[in-house]
């Protein structure tokens, strides 16, 4: 998220975290399954409870908040028993300028799937501008590993399905949270299965299951848990870590979604000084 003195929310996707939206392209086909029986089971499950939990469910669009905490509960023990640790074991024997090279040559492959998504939400120059992006990065950048292009002024723009159906007005439906793959809602479920099977780069190479898309799978999943680690630590400090994940992916994706509809939201200007108090005026006699 943009930080809090930011006079508008804009968009925080590859700029900061590269790795971020290509774990999403590669990882969710698996979780497909259990997208679609999510939402079908949605309305059946719909609650009444008047409590605060229920009410602050209901706000959250997460009718289903029981399941979604055990899987929650499943993913980040299983997080604890075997991706924590391969991640920390990654990062404690490789520098970060080697780690932030390999982030960026998995952001470059997700380009061309980035390009279609910006073509079906009707930006074309930005489309363009990432085309240019890919070709830059792949040939001057070394395969991607240096972002010449950003130093050029073009700098990444983030898209996928999730945000083209959000584009057109499909709302996110509701919250589920998939071991492994983490938060998601339904909009953003489908959006990345198509994300995969429609990844440009997987198709020219052969598929998920040739030896470059099974490596690409593992360095991407390693390299996103590296990416995220300090916001597993920041949960260990969180009240209610499964709200504070649902609140901030939540978040996230709502803005990601208004960055394409072109719509902005308006802060406080917290940079501005305070205005000066007003002197009463003196009691009439």
């Amino acid at each position: 998220m943009a930080p809090m003195r930011s006079r508008s929310i804009r968009l925080r996707d590859q700029h900061d975290s590269p790795g971020l939206q290509p774990l999403g392209r590669r990882l969710a086909a698996g979780g497909l399954a259990a997208v679609c029986g999510l939402s079908i089971a949605t309305g059946a499950l719909a609650q009444t409870d008047a409590s605060p939990s229920a009410l602050a469910a209901e706000a959250a669009n997460d009718p289903l908040e029981g399941l979604n905490r055990a899987s929650f509960k499943l993913g980040m023990g299983l997080d604890r028993a075997f991706l924590g640790p391969i991640a920390h074991g990654y990062m404690a024997v490789t520098p970060r300028v080697v780690r932030d090279r390999v982030s960026s040559a998995i952001y470059n492959l997700g380009e061309p799937n980035t390009v279609m998504n910006q073509v079906l939400q009707g930006k074309p120059r930005r489309a363009v501008r990432s085309s240019t992006r890919f070709v830059v990065n792949s040939t001057i950048g070394v395969l991607g590993l240096f972002d010449v292009a950003a130093k050029m002024g073009l700098p990444p723009r983030g898209a996928d399905f999730g945000q083209t159906f959000g584009r057109w007005g499909a709302g996110p439906g509701a919250y589920i949270y998939v071991p492994l793959m983490g938060p998601l809602n339904v909009r953003d479920g489908v959006g990345r299965a198509l994300d995969i099977v429609t990844d440009p780069v997987s198709m020219v190479a052969g598929g998920f299951d040739t030896d470059f898309g099974k490596a690409r799978t593992v360095v991407t999943v390693v390299d996103l848990r590296a990416a995220t680690d300090s916001g597993f630590r920041a949960l260990k400090d969180a009240a209610d870590p499964y709200v504070t994940t649902r609140s901030a992916y939540g978040q996230y994706r709502e803005a990601f979604v208004r960055e394409a509809t072109g719509e902005t939201e308006t802060l406080p200007d917290f940079d501005a000084p305070p205005s000066e108090p007003t002197t009463p005026s003196p009691p009439t006699p």
